[in-house]
């Protein structure tokens, strides 16, 4: 349809149920034909040109964002018009604007994007984080927008081809996962392209309007009752011992995966403990993680349980005395890998079959870090306490475990209950719970 577009009438533009509309400008003398603005079902408005070059082919041009509250950089409806205006003038010449961009060496391409993304990654994220964006990247975002695709050619409905895709073969969270990461990478493709010395960027962001599935929070955890026990009984009689052991030390500590892959015995600190009420005393131990294994990126101090120190104390005593004999100097890996002075990759295969063994097909290894949550919870400690074992910087993170609290405030109120019935009970001699008490 065409309309005179103006800045209040873009405004009031509704967004479409699905995909997007575009609306075109029109019946007034200083239209531009094939000027429009382009509205996505998330909302985001975009000025677009369509054209015919002179061979015959259908283009269309992205002039750019429209501007608005949330994007004072943004396009206003004149502006756009006069650079369409501008862009047909050139077109009936025979010149074709996205031609120009694609003969122009300053235009990047999606293969140089994910480059310079993941450069940037590797520098700003733990290294568990940057494999993550690595994976998509190698299995979904390049097999399906090209490596060889201009970044500026990159349209809205390429990445809901993207996310259908994506949704169809890897599932509807990975495809959610696949699209905020591609969004995230034009971010930083526009602020790159407000650099004078690295142009050819992005202008916009495609992703702005693409519909992602509707996802449920997850909430799985090891009832400690039933499942725990037999996970237990399956880690004892599993063949891989440091799998065991690394899947053990997650249960113990509540960490990544990667942050026990990538433990090393500089992190640890063991001390002598205080004596308790028998005489005994107990070893003592604090876990400090690096920076760059860590989510938050910040040092993250937490304090070990007796049974973890144990653990650590036993597997560093193994290992000092097979170097020994070995001749050779220790590994500084907790968990030691095959190839010498690297750590251990993953524990895939062993977890399955475990998990399987111990009938929870369904829990995760990162499901065992809920778990120790929970633990928390029912032992009545507050979410404050359970952040900092966990490392969270924000409390936000930590409440997603609030509702866990339910069993522990209805042990409470109920303990208040049972002190106040108590003063209600008759006494058994048929005296009152008055004249029972004096």
């Amino acid at each position: 349809m065409a309309e005179k577009l103006t800045d209040q009438f873009i405004a009031k533009l509704p967004s479409p149920s699905s995909g997007n509309r575009i609306t075109y400008d029109g019946g007034h003398p200083k239209a531009v034909s094939g000027f429009g603005v382009r509205v996505t079902a998330k909302g985001a408005r975009a000025f677009i040109l369509n054209y015919r070059t002179r061979s015959g082919q259908e283009r269309r041009f992205t002039i750019g964002s429209v501007r608005n509250s949330r994007d004072s950089d943004g396009w206003s409806t004149q502006a756009a018009r006069d650079e369409a205006d501008r862009l047909k003038r050139d077109i009936d010449l025979g010149k074709d604007p996205l031609a120009q961009l694609e003969v122009d060496r300053s235009q990047k391409t999606v293969g140089e994007l994910c480059k310079k993304f993941m450069v940037e990654s590797r520098e700003t994220n733990a290294e568990g984080t940057a494999d993550g964006y690595q994976g998509q990247i190698d299995n979904w975002i390049l097999p399906i927008l090209k490596a060889g695709t201009l970044v500026v050619d990159v349209e809205p409905e390429d990445i809901q081809e993207l996310h259908r895709k994506v949704s169809k073969e890897g599932g509807p969270f990975v495809a959610n996962r696949v699209v905020s990461l591609v969004s995230h990478m034009f971010n930083r493709a526009i602020f790159w392209n407000g650099s004078k010395r690295d142009k050819g960027w992005a202008l916009i962001n495609p992703t702005k309007g693409v519909e992602r599935n509707t996802e449920h929070n997850r909430e799985r955890y090891v009832d400690p009752k039933d499942e725990l026990v037999r996970l237990l009984k399956a880690l004892d009689e599993h063949e891989d011992r440091q799998a065991v052991d690394i899947i053990r030390f997650t249960l113990l500590t509540g960490c990544r995966k990667s942050e026990a892959l990538k433990a090393s015995w500089d992190q640890f600190k063991f001390t002598e403990g205080k004596i308790g009420p028998e005489g005994k005393t107990a070893p003592e131990g604090t876990w400090t993680k690096q920076s760059h294994h860590t989510k938050q990126k910040r040092l993250h101090h937490t304090p070990l349980s007796t049974p973890a120190v144990l653990m650590l104390m036993d597997l560093r005593a193994s290992a000092e005395a097979n170097a020994k004999a070995k001749g050779v100097e220790m590994s500084p890996w907790v968990f030691p890998g095959r190839v010498r002075e690297q750590p251990r990759e993953g524990v895939k295969r062993p977890w399955e079959e475990i998990r399987t063994a111990a009938k929870i097909s369904d829990v995760r290894m990162h499901d065992l870090r809920h778990s120790f949550a929970s633990i928390l919870v029912s032992g009545g400690n507050s979410l404050e306490i359970i952040g900092k074992l966990l490392g969270h910087t924000n409390p936000l993170t930590t409440k997603r475990y609030a509702h866990l609290f339910v069993d522990p405030l209805r042990e409470a109120a109920n303990r208040v209950g049972a002190v106040v019935d108590a003063g209600k009970t008759p006494a058994t001699d048929g005296s009152s719970a008055e004249e029972g008490s004096k």
